[in-house]
Order: C-alpha cells, then sequence, then structure tokens
C-alpha cells in the first residue's frame, strides 16, 4: 500500500534562514496491504515530511513513494485514502454535518449514502448529537472526532492518522483505539504516526523509526524489543543487575549468591527500545 525506497528530501535553505535541512536521507520502509504501521520519532524526525510525500504534497528529491502502487498523487488515488492530519483547520462557518457531506462529495459519493454513514461515524465517535454545531463551538476533542468522521466518510482502504489521539481525553484515547483495532479487523491498512508510544504498541505490529532524517529500523515490535538480551539479577537490596551475556551471568551467581532473589530475562517495551536506538545512534 505504501514503500518508500531509498527517499531523499531536502529543504533549500532560504534567506535569513537556517541552512538546507535533510529532512530524510535514504529512508526505505514499506505498508503492506492489510497491515497496521506505527511512524515513530523525535520532533524533527522527518515524520511529517514522510507523510506530505505519501499524500503526493510534494516529491522526492532522489528515491521512489509509491502509494497503493502509483508514485503521483491523482484525485482517483485519494479516493481510497483517509487522511487524518495533525492539525485539522475548519471554516468557522460549518457544522459537522456539512463538513462529513463536504468530504463525501469530493469522494464522488451520493447524498444518501453520505447522510448514513454520517450518522454510522457519528454515533460511533459520540458526537452525533452535536452534529449541527457550528465546529468552531467544537471543543479540541469533538474537533478531532469529527476529523476522524471526514477520514472515515468513504470507507476508504488506506488510513494515514497523524497523531489521532491529539485532544483526547482517556476516554476518547480508548474509544478511538476501539475503533483503530476494528479498522484493522476489517482489513484496512493503516499508518499510524504518533509520540505516544504505548498507543502505537497497542495498535500496531510494525514500526519504523526515524531519527534526524535517517532510519534507524523497520520491521515487527517483537523483534525489536528482542533484541536487547539479557537478564535481571535482582538483590535483597532492591537492586537489580543486568548481564548481557552468559558469562556475565555466571559471574554475578557466583559472586552474590547469597544476596540474589530473583533472575529473569530482560524484556523491553517499544518505548525501551525507541530509547535504545536513538541514544545508540547518537553515540
Amino acid at each position: 500500500m505504501i514503500e518508500f525506497d531509498d527517499v531523499h528530501k531536502t529543504y533549500p535553505r532560504q534567506i535569513n534562514r537556517s541552512p538546507a535541512q535533510h529532512a530524510l536521507k535514504g529512508v526505505s520502509f514499506a505498508l503492506a496491504k492489510g497491515q497496521t504501521l506505527g511512524l515513530i520519532g523525535q520532533n524533527g524526525a522527518g515524520k511529517s515530511t514522510s507523510i506530505r510525500l505519501m499524500m503526493g504534497y510534494m516529491q522526492p528529491d532522489q528515491g521512489k513513494v509509491l502509494v497503493m502502487g502509483e508514485g503521483k498523487s491523482s484525485p482517483s488515488l485519494r479516493q481510497h485514502i483517509g487522511y487524518l492530519p495533525e492539525t485539522s483547520t475548519f471554516p468557522a462557518n460549518l457544522t459537522c454535518m456539512e463538513l462529513l457531506h463536504f468530504a463525501g462529495r469530493c469522494c464522488d459519493m451520493k447524498k444518501q449514502d453520505i447522510s448514513e454513514r454520517s450518522e454510522i461515524l457519528l454515533q460511533r465517535l459520540g458526537i452525533w448529537e452535536a452534529r449541527q454545531r457550528r465546529l468552531s463551538e467544537y471543543s479540541k476533542g469533538m474537533q478531532q472526532r469529527a476529523s476522524f468522521a471526514a477520514a472515515l466518510i468513504h470507507d476508504p482502504e488506506l488510513l494515514i492518522l497523524d497523531e489521532p489521539m491529539s485532544g483526547l481525553d482517556p476516554i476518547g484515547r480508548a474509544e478511538i483505539i476501539a475503533l483503530i483495532h476494528d479498522l484493522r479487523a476489517a482489513g484496512k491498512s493503516i499508518l499510524f504516526c504518533s509520540h505516544l508510544l504505548d498507543d502505537v504498541e497497542r495498535i500496531t505490529d510494525q514500526v519504523a523509526i526515524l531519527h534526524q532524517g535517517n532510519l534507524l529500523y523497520a520491521g515487527a515490535i517483537t523483534d525489536l524489543c528482542a533484541a536487547s538480551s539479557g537478564t535481571i539479577v535482582s538483590m535483597r537490596d532492591g537492586k537489580e543487575l543486568e548481564a548481557g551475556s552468559e558469562a556475565e551471568l555466571t559471574g554475578l551467581l557466583h559472586k552474590y549468591a547469597e544476596q540474589i532473589t530473583e533472575v529473569r530475562p530482560r524484556c523491553e517495551d517499544l518505548q525501551d527500545a525507541f530509547v535504545r536506538l536513538v541514544k545508540g545512534s547518537q553515540s
């Protein structure tokens, strides 16, 4: 569904601005049909540039970006993509229903189909009762739900979600995560970009990690978290020692035999693995 092959992108130097910025440096990763991929990285890592390339808002300087097999965006292609931007800007005079009718008509949907689909989505997202209120009167969380509905109105095959939990309270986050799980179960292909690594780990199986324009890792989260092998040795005084090899473990067992209370494998979560990769690249 999405393929990046040795993609480079540089923003040229501007007058009275910083030097040329190398936003992406030979980045390659892929999102297969029916797969869910988390795109993560610190601010300035290249995530937003990657999404702009996927949406066809710009072209790479070098390399290849394919979306659903096509190298250039077109109106017909975008009818199969649901895009949720990190920050949505609504015309102040539109109601939520008017927004959804506009989004649906842009995808050649019939008015009756838009109305039926809108009710299903807004009921699921909890803003059906506020459907005739102006979007300018919505809270940040309600605006995020409306944006999600606009991204889903045409039942797209591919979803590109940029910080979909932005502005949501804990209940809202849980509801959106449940909705994404349902979309995943329905066979949708989902690219999920977020700083909330717990959410990424709960929603996706695959991850692509960017840092300062470089790709640090692309593959299964389970493989990434298992890459740092080792053993944790717990002591009676509460301290924990780490053994990175069998020889180190044997040495600790001999040295602290009477003080050891537990020996267990070291298990990383996504955040641990992310920090390890980023710090390793910096050193």
